[in-house]
């Protein structure tokens, strides 16, 4: 009986972690550029698919017995690609997120503040606001977050949060149930990728407001 094997999906007509090669074919057959590769186990496919990926390693697939661009290393970020942060002024409180070019920090997008949000809800709408940005522009470029709980979010399109719906966070409630929405309705190529804070310094988006988080 053959062992099972887990592929990771980074670059695809859907990204994530597959449990047969049929599921990883499907969302990547046909598509240009698609980077996927198997690994032995679950829980190396989950750690390589949130570590990102460095252009340098180039790897051979045999499944598909072609040159693939594995994700893999970390020793550099994508400078064409956008990077989002949120600030939060108290949990739950005021909150904002923006949008920047990576390479020069120029802001391409930013909202808020909000009242009764937190950080990792605004770091969760900065991704999806980003993936919409960019599936309306046809780019392909990535998006990066330094919250795990925000990848984590817009990979189950589900909001998992302690904020209670009343009368005071009905408008925050809304901005995450519209976010869902397109999450649900749309797809897109884009790789939405952790930043490496230890490596490359704070993420080039960041408020400077770490007291308030």
């Amino acid at each position: 009986m053959a062992k099972q094997k887990y592929y990771v999906v980074w670059s695809g007509k859907k990204t994530g972690v597959y449990k047969t090669w049929e599921d990883c074919k499907e969302q990547v057959h046909g598509v240009k550029n698609a980077k996927f590769k198997s690994f032995p186990n679950e829980q190396e496919a989950k750690a390589a698919f949130e570590n990102g990926y460095s252009k340098k390693s180039l790897i051979t697939d045999a499944n598909k017995n072609t040159k693939q661009l594995i994700l893999f290393g970390n020793d550099e970020y994508i400078e064409e690609s956008i990077s989002v942060d949120a600030a939060c002024s108290g949990n739950p409180g005021d909150m904002e997120y923006k949008g920047v070019y990576t390479k020069n920090g120029n802001v391409i997008f930013k909202f808020g503040p909000v009242a009764n949000g937190t950080n990792n809800i605004g770091e969760f709408l900065a991704v999806v606001h980003a993936l919409a940005l960019l599936n309306q522009k046809d780019s392909s470029l990535p998006v990066y977050t330094d919250s795990l709980t925000a990848i984590s979010w817009v990979r189950k399109k589900k909001v998992n949060t302690q904020i209670s719906r009343n009368h005071k966070t009905e408008n925050i409630w809304h901005l995450i149930e519209r976010a869902e929405k397109w999450l649900h309705q749309n797809t897109y190529s884009n790789q939405v990728l952790k930043w490496q804070t230890e490596r490359w310094g704070e993420i080039k988006a960041d408020f400077g407001r770490k007291n308030l988080r």
